[in-house]
């Protein structure tokens, strides 16, 4: 009740800042969600699987203004969720439920865990989980794509230490002598684990280590590049058809196993990130291969700064996307204005995510958590309240509307009950 009735204050705070209709934002205010993406951390001390390409020991770089160190938002969701009581020793009250205590607090119902692997306290029915798939990407030697800066030498050292793992797990200590063999016996088999294991989509973070443009290329191209690759170096360029025809066979696959993709499709942290590269129109011709129609792909962080082309893209039957991290990064009626767009062409096909992440020791995966979760609430309260004003949907249909963005999608992409 308590975590209820702040909810409502929040939302009636937000109601009088930004002109939310008040029985709107109180209707919003009670929907438990489910959250598309973070990456919560285990409560045990030590916890490094909530990212397969950690960034918190990038170079500097600019960061907005809203997670900068020092931010009053981080400060306020501490006092928030902990009301003065130590972090530390919330968790070592709460235990393993630690995690689900912190949903509780957010108002979310199941979250979505972008880990390398699910652990105590993390760990169905509140968490779902959504492994990396990255590291199949890069069977052979990666120094070349390593070298282009410092972010890329640290990300491609883990990927090629995840990569390990996913061979050992099929026994093997080296990728196979074929592409063939590659594809059946390291690929297949680690996506078909992961199912095993619980997962309900599949991750890439492929746009810290390359541009989004994975070309349709031929079956025998692939193979001639794999196979020169593992006796030598080959062109960056050779290397990216490899990448390329490796990313569409493991799309193709997952959809045979019914496990969503997910895509970062978005500005992303650091300096050497490359923007441009992250641009979704670049990923259409993926969207519109028919050999990918029966697998559902999801644009993370909604696309930001390329949110309208975004808009055009939720026209692909197959084609999702949620908007964390916007929520993190961008003030509420600058979010608004995305959900607005979103909502009068596709709502069916719009998530709500979090993007709960460890961004330091004054903004963990709960304060980051909460944070989007509030600005979530006061961006989709102004969103509908301005349509309804407008005579383009009733009170009725906007409250309708935020349980499908909050919840009601996203039973309904992953067969949630």
């Amino acid at each position: 009740m308590k975590s209820f009735a702040l909810l409502v204050a929040l939302a009636s705070s937000a109601a009088a800042q930004l002109q939310i209709d008040p029985a709107i934002a109180a209707e919003i205010a009670k929907i438990k969600a489910i959250d598309n993406h973070a990456h919560p951390v285990l409560p045990a001390a030590g916890d490094a699987g909530y990212d397969a390409l950690p960034v918190e020991h990038m170079e500097p770089y600019t960061e907005p203004v809203r997670t900068r160190q020092g931010s009053p938002l981080a400060a306020e969701a501490s006092r928030q969720l902990f009301h003065g009581a130590p972090r530390q020793e919330v968790i070592a009250q709460k235990r393993e439920g630690y995690p689900s205590w912190v949903l509780d607090q957010l108002g979310i119902e199941t979250m979505l865990a972008n880990r390398v692997a699910m652990g105590p306290g993390v760990a169905p029915p509140r968490f779902l989980w959504v492994p990396f798939e990255d590291a199949l990407l890069y069977p052979l030697n990666n120094t070349s794509l390593a070298s282009k800066n410092s972010d890329r030498k640290a990300f491609f050292g883990d990927e090629d230490q995840l990569l390990r793992e996913y061979l050992k797990e099929c026994d093997y200590t080296h990728t196979p002598s074929t592409l063939g063999e590659y594809l059946a016996k390291v690929v297949d088999r680690t996506l078909e684990r992961h199912k095993r294991r619980g997962a309900v989509a599949v991750k890439f973070e492929a746009a810290y280590l390359r541009s989004l443009d994975f070309d349709d290329v031929p079956r025998a191209t692939a193979e001639a590049v794999y196979a020169r690759g593992r006796t030598g170096a080959i062109p960056d360029a050779d290397y990216k058809k490899l990448q390329d025809y490796i990313f569409r066979h493991i799309a193709a696959e997952a959809g045979r196993l019914g496990l969503a993709v997910h895509l970062h499709v978005a500005w992303g942290a650091g300096g050497y990130f490359d923007i441009a590269g992250t641009n979704p129109l670049l990923l259409e011709s993926v969207f519109n291969d028919p050999r990918l129609h029966n697998t559902n792909f999801v644009m993370l962080h909604g696309g930001w700064p390329f949110t309208r082309e975004i808009t055009a893209l939720l026209t692909k039957p197959n084609v999702y996307a949620d908007f964390s991290a916007q929520t993190l990064m961008n003030y509420p009626r600058a979010v608004s204005q995305v959900l607005r767009e979103w909502l009068e062409l596709a709502p069916d096909k719009i998530l709500f995510g979090t993007d709960a992440y460890p961004y330091s020791e004054e903004s963990g995966w709960e304060q980051s958590g909460w944070i989007a979760m509030q600005t979530t609430r006061q961006a989709l309260g102004l969103a509908l309240t301005e349509m309804v004003n407008d005579g383009e949907i009733t009170r009725e249909r906007a409250v309708e509307l935020a349980h499908m963005v909050l919840h009601d999608s996203a039973a309904k992409l992953y067969s949630l009950k």
